[in-house]
């Protein structure tokens, strides 16, 4: 097994494993959602009145529509869909009189997601310069040979690949950075739970170390619910399939890299 899946399973198992990956992930639920008061006034007035028209018009102006349906994006995309189709406004409106106003509200009104929230986490943790070298811009990285991580949004960071490191690969990358001469680049996923979207991501993170040709060393820089140990599919395939790969916790990415 490489070396460094084996610290990370030690280390998920042993040690203070989700207290020191919250200095990574502190992933703090937003407040709830600012409502605009005008809106919010047309709602009530449209819902009183039994407009079942105005009600979902005001409503899919929200950043959060109350209820889960899948013909809402729809008419979020199509503002004159509405118009057309007045017995799905009609299904809808029926479901939104049932809940009544505050339920709306409160629904609305609900913080993001924390998993919404984690992508830009590890970005800033790495600005904070927390593997112990600069973060630097595409130009200043490319002016020193030195160890550095490359500062750079998901465009720039894959033409940046693309362009010096032969990286061919359709997905974004989380982190590119240059260590004892050596480039290293990989993605930084933290898998909450098992099963459906955290799989998706756990997929895109073994893609990209699987890409062949590529002028750097890979790396899928993976926290979470993988390193439990039993049978579920993430841990078997870390310790079985893909135990040759470089797959590591973010809390041992800095030994691993200052080694290379």
């Amino acid at each position: 097994m490489n070396p460094w899946i084996k610290l990370s399973i030690e280390y998920a198992n042993q040690r203070s494993y989700l207290d020191d990956l919250f200095k990574v992930y502190p992933t703090i639920p937003d407040g709830i959602r600012e409502i605009d008061g005008k809106l919010w006034k047309n709602i009530e007035n449209s819902f009183k009145k039994k407009d079942n028209s105005g009600l979902i018009e005001n409503l899919i102006k929200l950043n959060l529509f109350p209820i889960k349906d899948s013909y809402v994006a729809y008419l979020k995309r199509d503002k004159k869909a509405s118009e057309r189709n007045p017995k799905t406004v009609a299904r809808l409106s029926g479901r939104l009189y049932e809940m009544g106003l505050d339920t709306i509200y409160a629904r609305c009104s609900e913080p993001k997601e924390t998993n919404r929230q984690i992508g830009p986490l590890f970005r800033r943790w790495l600005s904070n310069k927390s593997l112990g070298v600069p973060y630097l811009k595409s130009t200043e990285f490319l002016a020193t040979k030195d160890n550095a991580v490359l500062d750079a949004g998901d465009a720039e960071m894959m033409t940046f690949a693309k362009k010096y490191l032969n990286y061919k690969h359709n997905k974004g990358l989380d982190f590119i950075a240059r260590f004892n001469g050596k480039y290293v680049i990989g993605e930084a996923k933290f898998l909450t739970d098992f099963g459906g979207h955290q799989n998706a991501q756990f997929n895109d993170a073994i893609a990209t170390i699987k890409s062949k040709n590529i002028k750097a060393v890979k790396v899928a820089i993976l926290d979470g619910v993988l390193y439990i140990k039993g049978k579920n599919k993430m841990y078997k395939d870390i310790t079985t399939k893909y135990k040759k790969e470089n797959i590591m916790s973010s809390l041992v990415l800095r030994e691993f890299l200052y080694q290379l």
